[in-house]
């Protein structure tokens, strides 16, 4: 598990180069008012496929982990940060981000405007790079941080 653990660590840095950069081309693409690109489409696939990587390694490790287990005893877990945010709070926040590109991947290509398709694309890759960044165990985090990469601590 522990090599999934880093792979999974390894792999939100894809996410976030992906998102954001899917983010800034949208936030390009309303502002100029140019075409919606394949560059443009290419950037939303890869972090659809960043994601989805993501939440298959996080769900392996959800349910071979002491996550799931935690869930089991619920109040307990509620009660104690750390275990209320590895079992239930990242999770359910990333789930949400990954139906939101997801339903935002399909919008966009479904849209018949270049304007329509970045404004799509702002409004959902710009949410769900919100709620990935606000599910991030960061280093900073007072009682759930985890460090920048795994291997190193």
């Amino acid at each position: 598990m522990q090599t999934v653990l880093i792979f999974h660590n390894l792999l939100r840095w894809a996410v976030l180069l992906f998102g954001l950069l899917t983010f800034f081309r949208a936030i390009s693409g309303v502002i100029s008012k140019r075409t919606f690109t394949g560059g443009d489409s290419s950037s939303n696939f890869w972090f659809m496929l960043s994601c989805d990587i993501q939440l298959l390694l996080g769900l392996i490790l959800y349910f071979n982990g002491q996550w799931f287990e935690r869930l089991k005893n619920f109040h307990e877990t509620m009660k104690n940060t750390d275990y209320r945010f590895f079992s239930f709070e990242h999770g359910v926040m990333m789930i949400i981000a990954w139906i939101l590109v997801h339903v935002g991947r399909v919008s966009v290509k479904k849209a018949s405007t270049a304007s329509s398709k970045h404004k799509r694309a702002l409004l959902f890759f710009g949410l769900a790079i919100i709620l990935i960044l606000a599910s991030i165990p960061w280093p900073f985090r007072d009682t759930v941080m985890r460090p920048w990469y795994r291997w190193f601590n």
